[in-house]
């Protein structure tokens, strides 16, 4: 089949290049001609593990192309993905959706044909229905809107894609042309849904809701385990060993159970705020209202790391010398979004301390966002003469260090381990002063 997808960033770029590894026919669309060229070339703007053989594969192949006319798009296609960015709009909760009224307002004018337009974006529960009402003003032919949620965890983007664990569809049942809507994504979609994968029609309203009300499920877990780590250093309790207790239970699972710095990057942290909004502007703000709280302990894990520094460096961090192992908000991303460790690292700066920071991946994108930070390109040396080593992305190349080789390199042999990711009893036995999140 041919089909177009709209915006080629993390979502977009992903699912042009697997769309065309299904064997569509595909094209990508974007308005940054800079992008368009790149991906043109074979070259994927940021890192995601695995696409860029993909997208290489399928740009050989003829499957796959990229332009910023829309023109092109429209003419190429009857089905368009849409997978534009909703970030937080500035000063408020709220998400940002002029970039997919900017799709939907350009492109439905150009539409010469019975079109569907598929969102993929996450996006306020209520937007597909506007945004149907918005196309068919605008288009002279018949225009549905229909709404995919990607389910995409970074660093597993294209097995996420290619293999995910459900296919959901929503569409709008009191449109004559849903049943066409449906027949059409079963058919783009008829590899996966071959290979057993769960395809769920629903109504427009769950399908946005779907992708929301998982990463606030997710966020909540992450906060509530940080919560009672918090209640662990209290008491000397060992929350790494409490979660593992809570995890053989069935009902509550291990993941997503590991203290820490907390969450960060772009889909957690402003998918519940944009909740938060959105039930707000519904009249049920109180039934979400935990998702502040749940964002409050996110938020007070930066802070507490920055206080744990400050008491490894005697008091102040005026003048200390801090290594900084980790930028991107996950491991296996270059993703700096409101990452947990770049803002830290930003903190003790501001607290007076020399900072150096080292990321495997994430080093330009995090000069973007904090130039005043020193960076280095390997790990010893972010950490030559340092006073204080913090831990903050789980790395395998950080979860894989030993003493030994950090030893002839600080000045103290001090290590703050803001994921939980090293092994304690092999750092305090080689005399370092370790320091974890909710760990005696």
């Amino acid at each position: 089949m041919r089909c177009t997808v709209f915006g080629t960033g993390y979502l977009g770029a992903t699912h042009a290049a697997c769309m065309a590894e299904l064997g569509h026919d595909v094209i990508g669309v974007d308005i940054d001609p800079g992008k368009v060229a790149k991906l043109s070339d074979g070259v994927v703007p940021f890192y995601e593990p695995g696409l860029e053989g993909v997208l290489r594969r399928n740009l050989d192949a003829g499957r796959l192309r990229f332009t910023t006319s829309y023109e092109e798009a429209a003419a190429h296609a009857e089905v368009h993905f849409l997978g534009v960015g909703t970030p937080q709009k500035k000063g408020e909760y709220a998400a940002d959706l002029k970039y997919v009224h900017a799709v939907v307002d350009t492109l439905a004018p150009l539409l010469e044909r019975p079109s569907v337009i598929v969102g993929k974006s996450t996006v306020p529960v209520g937007t597909a229905t506007a945004l149907g009402e918005r196309a068919r003003a605008l288009a002279s032919t018949e225009v549905e809107v229909a709404w995919n949620p990607e389910f995409l965890r970074e660093g597993f983007a294209v097995k996420d894609t290619l293999r995910p664990d459900r296919l959901v569809l929503g569409v709008d049942r009191t449109r004559a042309g849903a049943d066409r809507v449906e027949e059409l994504v079963r058919e783009i979609y008829a590899e996966l849904i071959a290979a057993d994968v769960a395809f769920l029609l629903t109504d427009l309203a769950t399908a946005e809701l779907v992708k929301v009300s998982a990463n606030a499920f997710l966020a909540t877990k992450i906060s509530f385990i940080n919560a009672v780590s918090e209640v662990c250093e209290a008491t000397g309790a060992d929350v790494t060993m409490l979660a593992d207790a809570l995890g053989y239970d069935e009902r509550i699972g291990r993941r997503f159970l590991n203290a820490g710095l907390g969450f960060g990057g772009g889909c957690l942290p402003k998918d519940i705020r944009a909740f938060m909004a959105r039930s707000g502007e519904l009249g049920a703000n109180h039934a979400v209202a935990f998702l502040r709280e749940v964002d409050n302990i996110n938020m007070r894990r930066r802070t507490k790391v920055v206080d744990m520094a400050t008491r490894a460096c005697g008091g102040s961090l005026l003048g200390a010398n801090v290594a900084v192992l980790g930028a991107a908000f996950k491991p296996e991303s270059d993703d700096v979004r409101d990452s947990p460790a770049l803002n830290v690292a930003g903190m003790i700066q501001l607290h007076g301390a020399v900072v150096t920071v080292y990321d495997p991946k994430a080093l330009e994108n995090s000069r973007r966002v904090f130039p005043t930070l020193n960076y280095a390109t390997s790990v010893t040396e972010a950490c030559d003469r340092a006073d204080a080593v913090l831990v903050l992305t789980e790395w395998d190349e950080f979860t894989a260090l030993r003493p030994h080789d950090l030893d002839r390199v600080v000045r103290t042999r001090s290590i703050i381990d803001g994921r939980n990711c090293l092994d304690r009893a092999t750092w305090r036995d080689a005399g370092w002063v370790y320091a974890g999140l909710g760990t005696p």
